[in-house]
């Protein structure tokens, strides 16, 4: 089973930007695929982005394509979240996860997941 740590969360004015980690251990060797979900108060879960390790597959939501940027760093085995232009409707708990087996859009589909950083963006 991988472990997974978010760090990065806090609190921006609309137009700002964040920057979110997920530090990933334990068996990190079967670990293929990382992405990012956000839930915001009585709201579902919600596919924000997703990178194959190797890098060679990106995808994003519609809601936040273009001004947000997954990226890993191998060597850490570290993801990371780039978010440009936040929003006020960006405001929500942050969760990263890892190996998806099917739909990554789905969070059922993950097996690992993070505990989760607030985001906040006020106007």
């Amino acid at each position: 089973q991988v472990q997974l740590v978010e760090s990065g969360g806090g609190s921006v004015q609309a137009g700002g930007s964040l920057r979110l980690s997920c530090a990933a251990s334990g068996r990190t060797a079967s670990m293929y695929a990382m992405g990012w979900f956000r839930q915001a108060p009585g709201k579902e879960r919600e596919f924000v982005a997703v990178t194959s390790w190797s890098g060679a597959a990106q995808y994003y939501a519609d809601s936040v394509k273009g001004r947000f940027t997954i990226s890993r760093d191998s060597a850490k085995n570290t993801v990371h979240l780039q978010m440009n232009s936040l929003k006020p409707e960006d405001t929500a708990v942050y969760y990263c996860a890892a190996n998806a087996l099917k739909d990554y859009t789905n969070y059922v589909s993950w097996g690992s997941w993070g505990q989760g950083t607030q985001v906040t963006v006020s106007s």
